[in-house]
């Protein structure tokens, strides 16, 4: 059975200052992919050496919208983040030659 494992990368501030800091990129992934699946993944796609993958399972948020009738309440879905790190001298460009 065929499954994708890479959904899309995280572009935010704190996985910004990881990439710079330590060579490590953080992506949305499959709730059912694992480790092995997910550097398999990543290697092939970007070509780079996966040092090591950490993964994690993060929850969603309770929402609260108000309207003028009444008040939604809602919840934002579950979902599953991958930290890689690379080895040194390798690098996953996400923006194009910019």
């Amino acid at each position: 059975m065929y499954k994708r494992i890479l959904l899309s990368p995280v572009q935010t501030e704190k996985a910004l200052v990881l990439q710079d800091r330590r060579n490590q990129y953080t992506f949305k992934i499959s709730p059912f992919a694992n480790k092995i699946e997910v550097k398999h993944a990543i290697e092939n796609k970007y070509s780079v050496k996966v040092k090591s993958v950490r993964t994690l399972n993060q929850k969603g948020t309770n929402v609260l919208r108000f309207t003028k009738r009444r008040r939604i309440v809602g919840r934002t879905s579950d979902w599953k983040k991958a930290i890689v790190t690379l080895e040194a001298g390798n690098s996953i460009n996400f923006f194009g030659d910019v």
